[in-house]
């Protein structure tokens, strides 16, 4: 059967990364939060497709 968690991991991985770098390179920021969205956008993304990579490496075990 076809596990969709590693190429969902993955992508996750992938966007995070480059969403990380964007939030780390420009300080682009949110007018009305004061934040840097694109920083914490990565950061989530990167953990989130790691989790994914995770668990299906768990799954294939």
């Amino acid at each position: 059967m076809l596990d969709l968690r590693k190429p969902a991991g993955y992508f996750f991985l992938l966007l995070g990364l480059v969403m990380l770098i964007t939030g780390l390179a420009a300080d682009f920021r949110a007018p009305l939060l004061e934040t840097n969205l694109n920083l914490q956008f990565g950061v989530f993304s990167v953990v989130f497709g790691a989790i994914f990579l995770v668990l299906a490496r768990q799954a294939r075990s």
